[in-house]
């Protein structure tokens, strides 16, 4: 078996670039045999030689292979026989059925049992290394998807919503009975709340809970794009569209889907969604036929609906299909007893490290001074501080001194570690305190930032670092002043 177009330099070239895998390759054909002893290392492979199904079997209990290329006819025990016991031992290896006697039934068998492909005899050893390529390309996308999902965990820590407070007692419970359901879930909440972490927590609780969960910034997504963005398109739907395209929709079917910032979906993509939810059907841009898809829709929202149904914005009865259950998250001046508390587990998550091992470096200072703080930014602006502290103490004892100066300058006068000991929570500062000019906290927190903004040139980034909040953060605060303008007249 030789192939003119591949000489031996040019297969040794490829050995320091080639992905090397561990194989296996079991064939009764002693010339065979002696090729891919000798061409295999060529391409940077590793590969143990079989003569029969038997002794692979033998082998197959003592090592383990990326991938095993299978002669289908052999005497004794045939390559599917060797086949159904590979994936029983060792399900991850990769199989390549190869045979001189090719029919429809057999590479149907092969597959259904779990081989990945199916070439014929005689074979070219440019096709070998294709299928091995294509091996190394999964088992290497693989083990970056594994990498990545240990670095998410390790960078955002356990998905869970912390706090004991009665507030967020109330949530557990309600989640609790709602995640086992099939019934959509509308969740609200200040911005930093924690919405994508509840819709993640009902997930986890669901009967779709190894399923795919996909989470949608509908306010991120371009209005031109929403549509393909959500239930896909087919090529030539529009200018641009050179290919198929997989919607959301499609990706999330089994799972569930979280629309985040539903309220920013406009009229037209709100009607789709509605059919959705009473048809289970999708069409793509471009289908004239629609099919069905099996998703769970949980939606979050900061933006009061009712107003916005009132205002003509939001489709009513798009509302009472995505708000099936209710759930609304407190802020954290609503929770502050749970700050202590959320405190270490996001300084555990900042440094890394099990909040066991962190829990004695926050001092009771700094939780003071943590517990008057008003958190318009909620839990999220507590995960900066945490950040921000952890990083300025140098791993060590946090300190006041570590903490953000906003933080310090705006706290006074708040809770205190005694009173929530004593078991009671002291109510926040109306929002319309005034200064001794007559302006609210409001308008003077508007001013500060409009400042800021205005020093940095217009960067909404510069200007949100410096004010030590999110840029989603910023933008929302300028949303607000823009329509309490608008309000105003």
């Amino acid at each position: 078996m030789t192939d003119n177009t591949l000489s031996r330099a040019s297969a040794r070239d490829r050995v320091e670039t080639h992905r090397s895998l561990r194989v296996i390759f079991v064939d009764d054909e002693k010339p065979l045999q002696e090729f891919m002893r000798s061409e295999l290392p060529r391409l940077g492979h590793e590969v143990t030689v079989c003569p029969d199904g038997r002794t692979a079997l033998k082998v197959l209990e003592k090592s383990t292979f990326d991938v095993a290329i299978l002669d289908l006819r052999m005497p004794g025990m045939t390559g599917i026989e060797v086949l159904e016991h590979l994936k029983k031992v060792s399900p991850d290896t990769e199989a390549i059925v190869m045979t001189g006697h090719a029919t429809m039934e057999t590479a149907i068998e092969a597959v259904r049992l779990g081989a990945l492909d199916y070439i014929t005899k005689p074979c070219k050893l440019a096709q070998i290394e294709a299928v091995l390529c294509k091996v190394a390309e999964k088992r290497e996308l693989k083990h970056k998807n594994i990498a990545l999902q240990t670095r998410v965990q390790a960078a955002e820590g356990p998905t869970i919503l912390v706090g004991k407070s009665p507030a967020m007692a109330a949530v557990h419970r309600l989640i609790d009975t709602v995640a086992p359901t099939e019934s959509t879930v509308l969740i609200l909440g200040e911005t930093g709340t924690g919405k994508e972490l509840a819709a993640r927590t009902l997930m986890q609780k669901s009967k779709r809970g190894d399923m795919p969960f996909v989470p949608v910034n509908c306010g991120a997504l371009a209005e031109h794009l929403v549509e393909s963005e959500l239930f896909g398109h087919r090529k030539g739907a529009f200018t641009g569209a050179d290919r198929d395209h997989k919607g959301l929709f499609e990706v999330a079917n089994g799972g569930t889907l979280f629309l985040d910032e539903v309220g920013e979906l406009n009229k037209n993509i709100q009607v789709k969604l509605l059919r959705f939810l009473e048809s289970g059907e999708i069409r793509r841009v471009g289908d004239t036929e629609p099919f069905r898809t099996d998703v769970r829709v949980l939606c979050a929202t900061n933006r009061d609906l009712r107003a916005m149904i009132r205002e003509e914005e939001f489709r009513e009865d798009l509302y009472f299909r995505i708000n099936t259950f209710e759930v609304r998250l407190p802020s954290l001046r609503e929770r502050r007893q749970d700050i202590p508390e959320l405190a270490r587990h996001l300084l555990s998550r900042a440094a890394r490290r099990p909040a066991e091992q962190v829990a004695d470096l926050l001092t009771p200072e700094v939780i003071d001074v943590l517990l008057e703080h008003e958190w318009d930014g909620n839990v999220r602006e507590l995960a900066n501080v945490m950040e921000h502290a952890y990083i300025l103490a140098g791993g060590g004892k946090i300190l006041p001194e570590h903490v953000p100066h906003s933080v310090r300058s705006h706290s006074g006068g708040g809770t205190s570690r005694l009173s929530l000991a004593a078991g009671t929570v002291p109510a926040s500062p109306a929002p319309t305190s005034t200064d001794a000019t007559g302006r609210t906290l409001r308008e003077l927190e508007m001013e500060h930032i409009l400042r800021v903004l205005d020093k940095h040139n217009g960067s909404k980034t510069a200007a949100a670092a410096e004010l030590g909040i999110s840029l989603k953060t910023m933008y929302n605060k300028l949303n607000q002043l823009q329509e309490e303008r608008k309000a105003a007249g």
